[in-house]
C-alpha cells in the first residue's frame, strides 16, 4: 500500500538545485512523509541537493531534500526527492491537508461559483473529508 496521498497536479512549487542556484517553477505530483515527486522540464541528476517551496499559504512550506530518481515522462521529467530532515512528518501532514483544501476551494469556485475564504474552505473540507484522511 502506498504511504502517500495523490494530490491535484495543479499545486505550484518552486525549486532550486543547491549547487546551481537558479530557481524554477512547476507542479507537485505527490507528497509523502519521506519525500515528494514533482514535474521538471529538464532532468536533474541523482544525488543533487534541492530546496523546495510550496507557496500555497503563508508562510510557505520549505524543505531541503536529495534527488533520488528522475524519469522522463512524455514531455517532462518526474523527479523524486527524499527529505533531508526526518522530523518533517507533522509539517508534511499539514501540507497534505492544505493541498487538499486549496484544491477544494478551487473546485467549489468552478462548480458552484462560491468564493470561499481559506478559513471557510478549511471548515467545509474538514467537515466533509477529514474523517477519511489517512492517519
Amino acid at each position: 500500500m502506498r504511504q502517500f496521498i495523490r494530490h491535484p497536479s495543479d499545486i505550484p512549487i518552486t525549486y532550486s538545485i543547491t549547487h546551481i542556484g537558479s530557481c524554477w517553477k512547476n507542479c507537485l505530483r505527490n507528497i509523502s512523509r519521506g519525500g515528494l515527486c514533482f514535474r521538471a522540464d529538464n532532468p536533474i541528476e541523482r544525488g543533487c541537493m534541492i530546496h523546495i517551496a510550496i507557496p500555497i499559504r503563508e508562510p510557505e512550506f520549505t524543505v531541503i531534500g536529495t534527488i533520488v530518481w528522475c524519469r522522463k515522462t512524455n514531455s517532462h521529467f518526474d523527479v523524486g526527492v527524499r527529505f533531508a530532515d526526518e522530523n518533517t512528518e507533522f509539517a508534511v501532514r499539514m501540507i497534505e491537508q492544505i493541498c487538499h483544501i486549496s484544491h477544494y476551494q478551487k473546485q467549489i469556485l468552478e462548480r458552484e461559483g462560491r468564493q470561499l475564504s481559506g478559513e471557510e474552505a478549511a471548515a467545509e473540507w474538514v467537515a466533509k473529508f477529514a474523517r477519511n484522511f489517512p492517519r
